[in-house]
């Protein structure tokens, strides 16, 4: 398969890499942490989930593991690559349970809500 390039930038200042593919992450599900104007939550930070992040997250409210055929939803479970919303990851890393980010696939306005060396600091090689 033949990946699209994407004219977006990532945090490293490359042409932003693809998140997951199957099955497709980002606000637009096309696989990419791709963001504007319509994403309100910032779907700009590709991790790799964790039980704690998602038990974290259900416990603000925000159900990640059931799906939602509404949204194209699938549900996630601990390892699965999904674009998070930035201020969701930035409070995970603040209470400790922040999962791992693929900088490669992050979109540089995540650096708008967390800094370079705070996703360094949980940066994990490209999948």
């Amino acid at each position: 398969m033949n990946t699209p390039t994407s004219v977006q930038k990532n945090v490293l200042g490359e042409p932003l890499q693809p998140c997951c593919l199957d099955p497709a992450t980002g606000i637009y599900r096309d696989g990419y942490c791709h963001t504007d104007d319509n994403d309100i939550g910032r779907h700009v930070v590709c991790a790799k989930v964790t039980k704690s992040f998602l038990e974290f997250s259900l416990e603000q409210g925000n159900d990640l593991i059931s799906p939602n055929q509404a949204h194209s939803f699938p549900g996630l479970k601990d390892g699965d690559l999904w674009c998070l919303c930035a201020q969701r990851w930035k409070q995970a890393y603040e209470a400790g349970v922040a999962p791992p980010v693929y900088m490669r696939s992050t979109h540089e306005n995540a650096l708008e809500v967390i800094s370079f060396g705070i996703l360094k600091s949980k940066a994990i090689d490209i999948h």
